[in-house]
């Protein structure tokens, strides 16, 4: 289930995610190579060029639909990256892209056996949000 990502939300940890990803090296073994058909150097130039223009001004549509064709692809290349690395590079990109594109939680949606921040209850676990916010110190609302 994808729900609606809060302007604060997008405003704290895209800055956060990309600070890191900026600061990361794409995957050497990753050059070159495409993955379900996908050309990976093109998908991470895509979605950084996105999210770049999100943190500098307001998204527009074209970006956007560009970010939702990358997070559908980056969906379907994700399950083939089998290393550490890799997974780790494009799994931050893919929650750069959901964050900028103003979509669902930090990790991809609603898991069939999570309940959703509303429902959940005050003893429920941490979000992978509300986890991220404690690891920065974070106000939580």
């Amino acid at each position: 289930m994808i729900t609606d990502i809060s302007e604060l939300e997008r405003n704290d940890l895209l800055p956060q995610l990309w600070g890191v990803h900026m600061k990361a090296e794409f995957p050497a073994h990753l050059r070159g190579r495409e993955v379900e058909g996908e050309d990976l150097v093109l998908l991470d130039a895509d979605v950084a060029g996105c999210v770049s223009s999100c943190l500098s001004s307001v998204l527009d549509e074209r970006r956007r639909r560009t970010l939702l064709k990358c997070i559908e692809v980056l969906e379907k290349v994700l399950p083939s990256i089998s290393d550490e690395d890799g997974t780790r590079y494009y799994e931050r990109l893919h929650e750069m892209a959901r964050l900028a594109a103003g979509l669902g939680d930090i990790d991809g949606g609603q898991h069939d056996d999570e309940p959703t921040a509303r429902e959940a209850p005050p003893s429920a676990p941490p979000t992978r949000v509300q986890a991220l916010r404690r690891r920065t110190g974070q106000r939580l609302r």
